[in-house]
């Protein structure tokens, strides 16, 4: 997956390097093109839900170019804003990562402090981008019964998504999901490995409003 990520910007720069003479909708189509294509090609790096809901999302072309922009934005100030979180710009959304050591103790769903302060950051850049769906998932690793790791799931999911909620993010543009351990992001097959597997991810893809505005060319 790490290859294909760094591919998308060097594929990009190649496509705007050799679309000097085209106009500003042409590269952008061409860049929009390029970005969904490579992005469809994460599907085939195993089961992750976060990738596959911002990859489906995509609407590609010069829409999908503006869209994009915008993304790189606030991606770039979440990172300044949480920069213990990992960031990820993926085709026309972000990929958002918290470390489950990060925001709760061993075996528990309540949000240690640090959590609070970094969430109450991240809800405030979310409320300056109301145009957009947000999609909060819990995981975990493969240690406890599949049956525990499940409700532990849903538990951390659902504490990080009411605390964006109690800092203003609307409940209406959430999508609650959980999945246990079901879906690591790494083999659970040693203590360091199970670490990155326990964790929330966010997913931030474009709504139908920002995707109209973008079609019309009126997205900032």
């Amino acid at each position: 997956m790490k290859n294909t990520l760094v591919f998308v910007p060097a594929l990009l720069a190649v496509l705007l390097t050799d679309c000097k003479s085209a106009n500003n909708t042409q590269k952008a189509t061409a860049v929009g093109v390029a970005v969904g294509a490579t992005a469809g090609a994460l599907i085939g790096h195993g089961k992750h839900s976060v990738l596959d809901a911002l990859i489906g999302g995509a609407v590609g072309g010069g829409a999908g170019y503006l869209i994009g922009r915008h993304m790189d934005k606030q991606a770039q100030e979440i990172k300044q804003a949480v920069p213990d979180a990992q960031v990820t710009r993926v085709g026309e959304g972000i990929n958002m990562t918290f470390n489950s050591g990060l925001l709760f103790k061993i075996n528990s769903s309540v949000l240690s402090e640090e959590a609070k302060v970094n969430l109450e950051k991240v809800a405030g850049i979310f409320q300056k981008y109301p145009d957009e769906n947000i999609l909060v998932e819990g995981h975990t690793d493969d240690t406890g019964t599949p049956e525990y790791n499940m409700d532990l799931s849903k538990k951390r999911a659902y504490a990080v998504s009411d605390y964006l909620a109690s800092k203003g993010v609307s409940t209406s543009r959430m999508d609650i999901k959980w999945y246990g351990e079901s879906q690591p992001k790494v083999p659970n097959d040693n203590d360091a490995n199970r670490a990155l597997n326990r964790r929330v991810e966010l997913g931030i893809m474009a709504n139908d409003q920002m995707k109209q505005k973008a079609q019309q060319g009126s997205l900032n």
